[in-house]
């Protein structure tokens, strides 16, 4: 922890409203999936398909939630599901052709968004702050157990 705790809370603030401005980029931008639609398909594209119980365990959810979200996606033509590739029993979710051209759409203009903000930045200030969010969401992940995939690594 810091030293002091003031340093700490406006972390917390400053997180807390970057939440916000990301829901509200949402509204304004024109994207088509929901926030749980855009997790779920972007978790799905990193890895090879996944059962409802592993969506589960990934998201921390009720089963019965990621099972309601999975059923609108689904809906959409954004999921389907199929038998276990490894012969399981449980069926396994794997994202359409759709679903990950809508995920793409809707992330070219989240990066558009992000763009717009960061455009008087320096490369190296836009560096720093990558790099810093990255090892933030790493360390969420070594303290939870749970490591989220990533797109592969780049050189820069």
């Amino acid at each position: 922890m810091p030293e002091d705790p003031r340093v700490t809370a406006d972390i917390e603030f400053e997180l807390t409203l970057m939440s916000r401005y990301h829901t509200m980029s949402r509204q304004r931008g024109g994207q088509k999936l929901e926030r749980s639609a855009y997790l779920i398909l972007g978790r799905l594209e990193l890895e090879p398909p996944m059962s409802l119980k592993e969506l589960s365990e990934e998201f921390r959810l009720d089963i019965s939630t990621i099972n309601r979200q999975v059923g609108a996606l689904q809906r959409n033509g954004f999921v389907e599901r199929l038998t276990d590739p490894a012969g399981g029993v449980a069926r396994k979710i794997r994202p359409t052709a759709e679903g990950l051209r809508q995920l793409h759409e809707d992330r070219e203009l989240n990066r558009h968004g992000v763009g717009s903000v960061l455009d008087r930045w320096s490369d190296a200030d836009i560096r720093n702050l990558r790099d810093l969010l990255t090892r933030f969401n790493r360390d969420i992940e070594q303290i939870e157990g749970r490591l989220w995939p990533r797109p592969e690594e780049r050189d820069d």
